[in-house]
């Protein structure tokens, strides 16, 4: 692109727009004003104000699995339109372009990997797909998720940032809520660890499910994590919230989550709580039942 050509008065206004962006972000917490660069080497945590900003999921994988790697699972899977559901636009479009804006066939990722040298099996929700929103295909890949845990005897780690059920999947998205939570069961069962992870947002559905039943539930500092957001709920019974409500740090002060970890210590902690899970959690099942096999 050429460079743009002063003119009599300076650059006009499109001019110093399009000039910067991409070139510098401004941060959410402390309004400060960064280079796009340093942020990414920070793990788009401001270096100023500790402010939390959403990371991709290939961006988690850098962070949290031992070289960045990650052995996929069921990549193919992607959803249909049994409902043939449209709101102004055909469901089948809104995934079309929600795939090819994410890079990604639906709204999570999951695959075998390691944490410092525990090998895991590992799942991150990706928001930029339709707000990460739990379709018939995410409820069936977290079910696989945990179902593979069981039978490989692996500790599961689940990073979640969901907005909730998917709308145009009707009643089949909140049946995935009962199946995922089944699975999770199983897991629990088999005397495999679950270390859950909630980013901003967790809400709706996936909150209302497996989200808070982790054997450890760890959140990032400020995320939104609830069922319905603050302004719905003060909407519905008319009454002022009380300050902080549904963040990280109230959720710690009322019991509902265990740790607030920076993301930048994430690791570190995720790996002292499986030494410290795989240790003292005998993997093996605690009932009769024979745990299914999971074909990859």
């Amino acid at each position: 692109m050429p460079w743009p050509t002063r003119k009599r008065g300076g650059l006009d206004a499109h001019e110093k727009t399009s000039l910067g962006k991409g070139v510098f972000r401004k941060c959410d917490g402390c309004g400060e004003t960064l280079t796009a660069e340093a942020l990414h080497e920070t793990f788009e945590v401001c270096p100023q104000c500790g402010q939390h900003h959403k990371l991709s999921a290939a961006r988690w994988r850098d962070l949290i699995l031992d070289d960045g790697k990650l052995e996929v699972w069921d990549a193919g899977l992607e959803p249909t339109d049994p409902l043939s559901f449209a709101d102004g636009k055909p469901y089948p479009d809104r995934v079309a372009a929600s795939q090819r804006s994410s890079k990604a066939k639906e709204a999570i990722e999951i695959g075998a990997g390691s944490i410092n040298g525990v090998r895991v099996a590992y799942g991150a929700f990706l928001f930029s797909f339709m707000g990460g929103s739990m379709g018939s295909v995410v409820g069936e890949k977290v079910t696989r998720l945990f179902e593979r845990g069981a039978a490989q005897r692996l500790p599961v780690v689940l990073l979640q940032a969901s907005g909730g059920a998917r709308m145009q999947e009707g009643i089949l998205s909140l049946m995935q809520m009962a199946k995922t939570v089944a699975a999770r069961e199983r897991l629990r069962d088999a005397g495999v660890p679950f270390v859950s992870v909630l980013l901003h947002p967790t809400t709706g559905g996936v909150a209302a499910s497996f989200a808070f039943l982790g054997d450890v539930n760890v959140a990032e500092p400020g995320a939104l994590i609830g069922f319905a957001g603050p302004r719905v709920i003060e909407t519905t019974i008319r009454q002022k919230l009380p300050e902080g409500f549904q963040r990280s740090e109230f959720l710690l002060d009322h019991g509902m989550i265990d740790r607030i970890t920076s993301r930048l210590e994430m690791k570190q902690e995720l790996g002292l709580l499986l030494g410290h899970l795989v240790l003292t959690t005998p993997l093996r099942a605690r009932s009769s039942r024979r745990l299914p096999e999971v074909d990859d």
